[in-house]
Order: C-alpha cells, then structure tokens, then sequence
C-alpha cells in the first residue's frame, strides 16, 4: 500500500477529537522501525485473532517491518509474553487487554523502556493512562448499543445476550450497550471453551423463558452454537452475534442469523504497525488522543456475498 494512502486511510479512520488525554510517553529519537511484538489474549488459532495477525503481518511485509505474533487467553501469560518482548528490546509493542490491570505493570514497563505502545481491540479508557501512543478498535459500548437497537428495530421485545468468556471487560461492554439500546434484556455466561455446554446452556435459557426472542452472541464461534440451541428448543428467537467467520456467513446466507457485527480486526493488525511507523520515523501520533474506530460495521444479507470472499481470504 502507498505510503500516502496508508496516511490518508488513518486519518480517515480516527474518529472525531475527544477530551481523552494524550499520551505524555517521552517521544523516542526518530529512526527506523525494525521490529514489532504482537501480543493478544486470544487463543492461539482462534478464528477472529488470526485475520488480527494475518494484519499485522501484511503490514510487516508492507513496511519491512519483523512483526512476531503471540497470543494468550491467560491474562498472567499474556503479561509475560509482553515482558519477553520488553527483554528482547523490539522497536514497538501492540497489546490487546481484555483485562487491563492485570496487564498494566508489564505496559508501563515497556513504556518506561522507552516502546511505543499501541493497544488494540480492549482495554480503550486505559491506554492512554498506561502510556500507550494509541488505541485501536471499536468500542464496544457503542457497538453493543448499535446492535441492541437493531434488534429493536426489527420488532423483538426480549433479548439474551451470551457471554463467553468471564472477566472480558470488552464482552461486559458489549451486553450492557446491547441491553440499554433494546430495553429488556438478560444475560448468559458460558465458557467458549466448553461449546457442548455452552450450547446447552443457551438452550435451557430459551426453554426456561419462551418470551426471549432474541440471542445475541459476542463471538462467531458461539453463534453456531446459538443457532443449533435455538433449533433444539424450537425457539422462534432471532439470533445475531459479533464477529465473522465462514460458519456466521453460511448462517446469515441462510437465514439463520439476521446480522453480525463486524469490527473489522484486520485493520486492527495492521493499523498500529503502521502508527508505531510513523511514530518511530517521524514522531507522528494518530488520533489526537481518541482511539482510531474500526467499527461496528454490519454484515446482512444485502451484503454477506461480498464479504464472503474476504472472509475466506482471511481479511475480514
């Protein structure tokens, strides 16, 4: 990608100006940018987190840049992950944190090391209070309210919305927006990685109160879920979900999802590479303070044939 066009991309992106605080990170001595650790709490071959690496990586390969890639559902191995990378001394560092505090020693460390930090997909209302240069994503209250109204909109009165993994403070976040926009709402825990479980538990809410006509799900490997419980209990409910993959767009091709909402995590792989560039070559920083929005963008069935492709390609 052009480097202008790379810059214009980016400031499209930012969203508008916000009274969040700046970073007050001392600026590095401007100069080439070699290296770049990757660091997420996704599980290692999750579906949603490798289009985040396959960005990151693309841009590596764009800019010349090494990008390594890791990833933990363990906030306490993530936090180590992040350490390593601080050890190793790489020239910028991107950081998702679901769970903020467990992981902001490790942050402010290679802050204080002098590594631009760009955090991405969790963690908005701290980085720029653990020192990062940048955040970006989708927040994810606005994103669940956008949801949540959609599902109003299209006429249902009662919403479940599932969580799938506890202590997510980005999954909270979704459900609370989701259930304030659409008024009458409950929630769910289950454990995305006991999907057998998961998808009986979704079942047995739905058999326990026949008034829920909606299902909302966080993650598109629990959406299938949904819909085979919704099945199963022979619910009427509407089920929607955040996030792609082949399995989601299948369903919304089908039918049997109405929407899904999409963040478009490729962008935030390869975004912050390219915010961490500039930073290094020319002391730029990206957003005046507000983080740069990747979404909610929607995939239904007016547009499911397009994205397909991409999907499959592993970009959205």
């Amino acid at each position: 990608m052009p480097w202008l066009a790379v810059t214009a991309v980016l400031a499209a992106c930012s969203g508008p100006g916000t009274d969040a605080p700046v970073s007050t990170q001392s600026p590095v001595v401007a100069g080439k940018l070699s290296s770049v650790a990757v660091v997420t709490h996704g599980s290692p071959g999750d579906a949603f987190w490798n289009v985040v690496k396959n960005g990151a990586e693309q841009a590596g390969k764009d800019l010349g840049v090494t990008v390594e890639y890791n990833s933990s559902g363990d906030p306490g191995q993530q936090a180590k992950l992040i350490d390593n990378a601080v050890a190793q001394g790489v020239d910028g560092l991107v950081v998702s944190m679901a769970n903020p505090e467990a992981l902001r020693p490790s942050v402010e460390k290679a802050v204080a090391a002098g590594i631009p930090v760009v955090t991405i997909n969790s963690g908005e209302s701290d980085s720029a209070k653990f020192g990062a240069i940048g955040h970006v994503g989708q927040s994810e209250s606005l994103a669940g309210q956008s949801a949540g109204k959609r599902l109003a909109d299209a006429g249902r009165k009662k919403l479940l919305c599932v969580i799938h993994e506890a202590g997510n403070i980005g999954a909270n976040q979704r459900c609370e927006g989701a259930t304030k926009a659409f008024g009458n709402g409950t929630t769910l825990q289950v454990d995305i990685n006991n999907p057998t479980d998961a998808q009986s538990r979704i079942k047995g809410a739905l058999e326990a109160d026949k008034s829920i006509d909606a299902v909302l799900t966080l993650n598109s490997q629990v959406a299938a879920r949904a819909v085979d419980a919704v099945k199963e209990s022979q619910s009427a409910a509407t089920v929607a979900t955040f996030d792609l993959n082949s399995d989601v767009v299948d369903a919304i091709r089908a039918g049997r999802l109405v929407f899904a909402v999409d963040q478009q995590q490729y962008e935030q792989g390869y975004l912050p590479v390219v915010m961490l560039q500039l930073y290094r070559a020319n002391l730029n920083s990206v957003g005046g303070g507000a983080s740069v929005q990747t979404g909610p963008a929607f995939v239904d069935k007016d547009n499911v044939d397009a994205v397909a492709a991409l999907v499959a390609q592993g970009t959205r």
